[in-house]
């Protein structure tokens, strides 16, 4: 696997002096005034430092002696056009649905179609997870969201003694495609999109619902949707992975060509900041890790010898929303922006479809409290409202109960009535990108592409995001910065409204989702029952055909996982193959 990072390797060494540039011309322009006349500017900073020796007479008495946002920028008490004088509209800004994308990536916005509403369902057995979809499309519902237990999302079966106490517990159960077939039995794949949070077996879930598809009379060319498929992401913060960094890239490479010739509504990788987010990392930090993962990714594609506009116009992102309302909006008009100049500057892309970041988003799991649980419906609401405004695509809302368990229908339909209010009835769907001009917006909007900037340039002179996972760099600054939050939440620095200000003594639980323990026993029996009813001899076949494609690097494996998936291989047999021919990896030790 030497030979992809090696060529991995040279795209960091070509982009480094890119970003000094970029970073340089930033400073240059602050200088400028395209959108005011100086004369303009000149009255305004005189009544500017007039208006601040009054604040400063009146700031003795203000609630903190600075005012930060999460990421680290120091916010002022007043924003005006001298701190976006450097603004340009054409350039910076633009129209929907245009270069450089940061008032959104469709010409219309919301005024032509809502964002998907996608709830992230999955537990117990696929028949509990088939009940749960219907459930939610019944009640408006436009997307699924599949979310896998513990043992699916590492590649192991229900029947394995590492995945006791797990199954069926934070996601549902997936050994076989039989399991899949039932989790959408009467759910038509031609008629719904779906989405997979699956990293490392990503390409085996994904070869699962094409056999389903298939069952169904749906070819897979017709198939919407996402698999999520994101390994440096696990690498950086999740840390469900199988194999080493450079075997699941070699794979993700072949889905990739796979899905580009043969399924062209189909995501086949979402590049996914939500998780590093829940690892404790700053928004500013989500934004630059997350962008360049995506443009590893892009060199992944190009280094195989695929044209960036054949393949980018496929990549999605996964963002996280939570609860500090400005700076999650900055950060997304950030990414848009960000994207498209890197990839039609950077790598050449003429296609407008490769520099449009086309995002899902859910808000945060972090925020949630279990202490007052009913305070996370406002949290939720809030963060769901800062997605909303920064031009997502697609949002899951989380349950008001997440943090005692996976949600009830109760709370899970109080999650998608959220999204429907937002929608329907605050007007914020009305008119696109409705912050846009504001200084306050603009400024820190501005502050966050700087700022990820600086994370590129190192990232690049560390050899690159896989050598930088290799050395840890990554996961040390999440570290240091949910420990640094966590030391501001016990100090009282900042607040958590429940858990160290206005608490309440003495509360009681809520009534919450247990997972039936029968579950286990019900994968298990489904397990040996599908292990019976195969032909041994097509199994064994199929797992010595893609033993023989893991071993080389200028096969595509997608045909083969398929055909071990329709021989009713377990995940566990598959992943095991390449647990043989990859081996694993073990990260460094983050001091």
């Amino acid at each position: 696997m030497g030979v992809i990072s090696e060529r991995l390797s040279q795209f960091s060494v070509k982009r480094a002096p890119y970003w000094r540039d970029k970073l340089d011309t930033l400073k240059r322009r602050r200088l400028a005034s395209p959108m005011y006349r100086i004369d303009f500017l000149e009255r305004l900073e005189q009544s500017f430092r007039e208006w601040s020796k009054r604040y400063t007479e009146a700031a003795a008495g203000e609630r903190r002696s600075l005012f930060k946002t999460p990421s680290g920028f120091e916010v002022k008490p007043l924003y005006t056009p001298l701190d976006v004088k450097w603004l340009d509209y054409e350039s910076d800004l633009g129209f929907s649905g245009q270069y450089p994308f940061t008032r959104g990536v469709y010409t219309t916005m919301y005024r032509g179609r809502l964002w998907t509403m996608r709830q992230f369902a999955g537990f117990g057995t696929p028949e509990d997870t088939n009940r749960r979809f219907r459930f939610l499309l019944e009640h408006g519902e436009t997307g699924l969201s599949i979310a896998f237990d513990t043992p699916t999302l590492y590649g192991y079966d229900p029947d394995n003694p590492r995945c006791e106490g797990e199954v069926g517990k934070c996601g549902v159960s997936v050994a076989t495609v039989r399991d899949m077939e039932i989790i959408f039995n009467g759910i038509p794949l031609d008629k719904v999109s779906v989405s997979m949070t699956i990293n490392a077996p990503a390409a085996v879930l994904l070869a699962m619902l094409i056999a389903v598809a298939e069952k169904q009379g749906v070819p897979m060319r017709l198939l919407r949707g996402t698999t999520q498929t994101d390994i440096l992401k696990e690498f950086i913060a999740q840390k469900e992975w199988t194999f080493t960094p450079e075997a699941h890239l070699r794979i993700i490479r072949d889905m990739m060509e796979f899905c580009t010739n043969n399924m062209p509504y189909w995501h086949y990788i979402s590049i996914s900041g939500y998780h590093i987010r829940e690892a404790g990392a700053t928004a500013l930090q989500e934004l630059a890790f997350t962008l360049m993962d995506g443009f590893t990714y892009v060199d992944l594609g190009v280094s195989s010898g695929m044209s960036v506009d054949r393949f980018a116009p496929r990549f999605s992102f996964f963002f996280n929303s939570t609860i500090y309302f400005f700076e999650e909006i900055a950060k997304f008009r950030a990414a848009r922006k960000i994207w498209a100049m890197v990839l039609r500057e950077f790598y050449g892309a003429k296609d407008p479809r490769s520099m449009t970041l086309r995002f899902h988003t859910q808000t945060s799991g972090a925020s949630l409290t279990w202490q007052q649980p009913l305070n996370n419906i406002v949290r939720t609401t809030i963060e769901a409202l800062a997605a909303v405004l920064g031009g997502t695509q697609s949002l899951h809302t989380n349950s008001y109960d997440e943090a005692w368990a996976l949600p009830t229908e109760e709370a899970a339909l109080v999650a998608l009535r959220t999204q429907q209010i937002i929608a329907e009835e605050t007007g914020v769907a009305d008119t696109i990108d409705p912050l846009a001009g504001s200084y306050y917006i603009e400024w820190l909007t501005e502050q966050m592409v700087e700022g990820a900037l600086k994370y590129f340039e190192r990232i690049d002179e560390l050899g690159g995001m896989l050598e930088a996972i290799k050395t840890g760099y990554p996961q040390r600054e999440i570290h240091e910065s949910a420990y640094r939050t966590q030391l501001a939440l016990e100090k009282g620095e900042e607040v958590l409204v429940g858990v160290n200000k206005y608490t309440i003594p003495g509360e009681q639980p809520i009534r919450y989702l247990v997972v039936d323990e029968k579950v286990v026993k019900k994968q298990v029996e489904r397990l040996q029952q599908v292990k019976k009813e195969r032909d041994y001899v097509k199994v064994r076949r199929a797992l010595e055909n893609l033993r023989r494609a893991f071993e080389d690097e200028n096969v595509n494996v997608m045909p083969y996982i398929i055909e071990a998936v329709k021989s009713y291989a377990t995940l566990e047999e598959i992943m095991n193959v390449g647990r043989e021919v990859f081996g694993t990896w073990s990260e460094p030790m983050i001091i």
